[in-house]
């Protein structure tokens, strides 16, 4: 039998809520929508690449988005000392370009994994928790953090809806 992603739909936002849970809902709701666009469909439609000469697919998507929460919750806002999930020096972009590394189902579990871990790295932290990223000339809070990954699940929620439309016709 052919692995397919599951159908997600997403829950909603809180409203009126403190700033911690409503930016915890956000997030959650974004996380929710990329693998809302992801279900059920099969590991090769997951893996098709049906914009070229873009290398984006949705599978990409997934692994990329695993790598950008271990790199901003867990790497530097809890400073845990972990590697890349999918990247190195010598494949920058493998998180796109090697999608037949490992399986899309191990993909999945591999990314419900790492939101799970990314959310008790950074717990205990405050909204005002201060770090530095040595790439970058800025220190960085907490609060950016779950800023920045709002904006960055909503630009690739937008990818992910034409890339979906693109291999079944599905919108929505």
């Amino acid at each position: 039998m052919t692995w397919t992603a599951p159908d997600v739909v997403p829950t909603g936002t809180l409203v009126g809520a403190d700033e911690r849970p409503m930016l915890q809902s956000w997030l959650d709701f974004h996380r929710q929508t990329l693998l809302a666009k992801c279900g059920g469909l099969d590991a090769e439609q997951l893996a098709t690449r049906p914009v070229p000469p873009s290398t984006l697919s949705l599978l990409g998507l997934v692994r990329h988005l695993t790598e950008v929460e271990r790199g901003w919750f867990r790497v530097s806002a809890a400073g845990e000392d972990i590697p890349p999930v999918y990247a190195s020096e010598a494949e920058p972009d493998a998180d796109f370009d090697d999608l037949d590394s490992l399986p899309a189902e191990q993909v999945f579990a591999a990314f419900h994994a790492e939101l799970a871990a990314a959310d008790a790295a950074v717990a205990e932290l405050s909204l005002d928790h201060v770090f530095h990223v040595p790439w970058r000339p800025d220190d960085y809070t907490l609060r950016w953090v779950y800023l920045h990954m709002i904006e960055e699940y909503a630009r690739h929620n937008g990818h992910a809806d034409l890339v979906r439309e693109r291999i079944d016709g599905r919108t929505g």
